[in-house]
């Protein structure tokens, strides 16, 4: 699927005054401010229990099939489209870790993702025959043509930044600002609302585990080798990223039954 433009409605579509200027701290300012919107209105719906056990299987597929299954694929169009060796040597531990799971997890992310609809009991085989909504097909779509046919800058960009990222990217940076919070394994929401067995946390576990070392990665590609010349792409770039993904999430939440 491609998009005539890769600005879905409501994104920024002219280039903002910081992306123009290629400081180094502007443009790190600049990412960090797109990503502590990384938020979403109905998350505190999900993690409080007040989906329908019946309705969450609903959210587990479309992130599956808008982008967790095809991680790896991903970070691959990055790493073949990159000519700098260091930024490829970066994005292929964290490649060779999400497909392969080789250096903590022991097995392939994408598949440990689908040990929380197993461990609830959900049917695994609708994972193999997801239909993304219109949302989540124009996020998906956003995410091919940036990672894809934009040039490594915007695609290590999307990838090891926005949907491996947080709002609390500041703190990956800067020692006094609030980090990612790690309740311990026994109090995460689908633990405590729906039963999930603490076994099928492989996943959270496996990103507890190296997301420190690829935060850290992801900032040295983007802030040490990416051009200036680059900078306002980028920042375009995520701009759109956030707007898509924050539609798509508008649509998750309406078809888990959450209203504003």
């Amino acid at each position: 699927m491609t998009l005539e433009t890769p600005w879905p409605a409501g994104a920024r579509r002219s280039v903002p005054a910081y992306a123009r200027d290629v400081d180094r701290q502007t443009f790190r300012e600049a990412l960090l401010q797109i990503m502590e919107r990384k938020t979403h209105w109905a998350w505190s719906q999900f993690t409080s229990g007040k989906i329908p056990k019946d309705r969450l299987h609903l959210h587990f597929e479309q992130e599956y099939a808008a982008y967790v299954r095809d991680f790896p694929v991903m970070l691959g169009w990055a790493y073949v489209q990159c000519p700098v060796a260091e930024v490829r040597r970066e994005l292929a531990e964290n490649l060779y870790e999400e497909e392969t799971g080789g250096v903590v997890a022991g097995r392939p992310h994408p598949e440990l993702f689908l040990e929380y609809p197993r461990g609830l009991g959900m049917d695994l085989s609708r994972f193999e025959r997801v239909e993304l909504g219109p949302a989540a097909q124009r996020f998906r779509a956003l995410l091919d043509d940036y990672t894809q046919r934009r040039g490594w800058p915007q695609a290590c960009a999307v990838t090891t930044l926005f949907l491996e990222g947080t709002e609390h990217e500041r703190g990956e940076l800067d020692r006094a600002a609030p980090r990612r919070p790690e309740p311990p394994l026994d109090q995460h929401p689908l633990v405590v609302h729906y039963g999930l067995p603490i076994e099928a946390l492989a996943l959270t576990k496996a990103h507890r585990s190296v997301e420190g070392s690829h935060r850290a990665a992801a900032w040295r590609i983007i802030l040490d080798h990416v051009p200036t010349t680059e900078h306002a792409g980028v920042v375009i770039a995520m701009e759109a990223t956030l707007a898509a993904w924050l539609a798509y999430r508008d649509e998750v939440a309406e078809l888990c039954g959450v209203a504003r």
